[in-house]
């Protein structure tokens, strides 16, 4: 895959989450989702309320989003891995906002086999490859929504390209081979989560900065609240800013210290391809007047660590 030469993120005050979204949408012009079979990733890791999960809000705007730019279906798949999934999801709203919209919900943990695309482990850090969901693999489109939040438990950041986690089996059906134990303790976990975005493709990832964790994370954490929502094209280049965003505010010594895209995840992402390579293939682009100084700060600390 070739890294895009260059990649927006686009930035909006988050007063109006609504509102906020639709303008994100018209930037990114998403009208190709006409006829399309769209499967949308979620957070819903734990059964905690936002920034730790999707807030209801900003899911309703998503796929209804997703429906008004005439998707022929909507699957919300999803894996918690620090709760039951189905649980999670009807506790946090998902369920109810899905059947409002008309999206179905894929429970990923409840998949046959045949639900899954075996990913070798060529040229992976991963001792057996991994499983990757066929619902994100073979959808027409595929749109995501994050939080922004630290991770306390060797990620460092959980943002787009971790959230994708969740698009991968925990366990392989067949000899129970459990994928999450490899990751948490392996040495190179960041870089194994950036290899699943490589095999898990994503049209566009919104992320909701509305409050975030600077600290902990990914259920609890120190609250911060930057009100604003981001949205890209591009993982790599919304998880930089994302990065540059905690930075603004002060976050964890892995989060503070270095370059932002040599950091394992970001690093590795680019490496694959999945997208930008540098800091200065990366536009902040504010939409309002009232994101535009956080913009600015944002675009001096990227610039800063290129």
């Amino acid at each position: 895959m070739a890294s895009p030469a260059a990649s927006e993120v686009y930035v909006i005050d988050a007063s109006d989450r609504t509102f906020a979204v639709e303008a994100l949408w018209r930037e990114i012009d998403l009208s190709s989702l006409d006829g399309k079979a769209v499967a949308v990733k979620a957070n819903f890791n734990s059964d905690d309320p936002f920034p730790a999960t999707t807030h209801p809000d900003m899911l309703e705007v998503i796929l209804g989003q997703v429906r008004d730019a005439g998707a022929r279906s909507i699957a919300l798949g999803e894996r918690s891995g620090m709760g039951e999934t189905a649980r999670v999801l009807k506790n946090r709203g998902a369920t109810d906002v899905a059947a409002r919209v008309g999206a179905e919900v894929t429970v990923l943990d409840s998949l046959p086999a045949e639900g899954w695309e075996a990913i070798p482990a060529d040229g992976l850090h991963w001792e057996r490859g991994f499983l990757a969901a066929r619902l994100f693999r073979e959808a027409d489109a595929v749109v995501q929504t994050c939080c922004l939040k630290t991770h306390r438990f060797g990620g460092h950041v959980s943002l787009s390209l971790k959230n994708t986690v969740g698009a991968v089996a925990a366990r392989n059906p067949g000899d129970g081979y459990n994928y999450m134990t490899e990751l948490h303790s392996s040495p190179h976990q960041r870089r194994m989560v950036a290899e699943i975005n490589r095999f898990c493709p994503c049209d566009v990832a919104v992320m909701d900065a509305t409050e975030g964790f600077s600290t902990g994370g990914p259920e609890r954490g120190n609250r911060i609240a930057p009100n604003v929502i981001l949205a890209s094209t591009d993982r790599v280049a919304l998880d930089a800013a994302g990065i540059a965003l905690l930075r603004h505010y002060g976050s964890t010594p892995e989060v503070m210290q270095g370059r932002i895209f040599a950091m394992d995840t970001v690093a590795r992402a680019a490496q694959l391809g999945v997208g930008v390579k540098t800091a200065g293939d990366l536009r902040l682009v504010a939409l309002d007047s009232e994101s535009k100084n956080l913009v600015l700060d944002m675009r001096r600390i990227l610039d800063e660590t290129a």
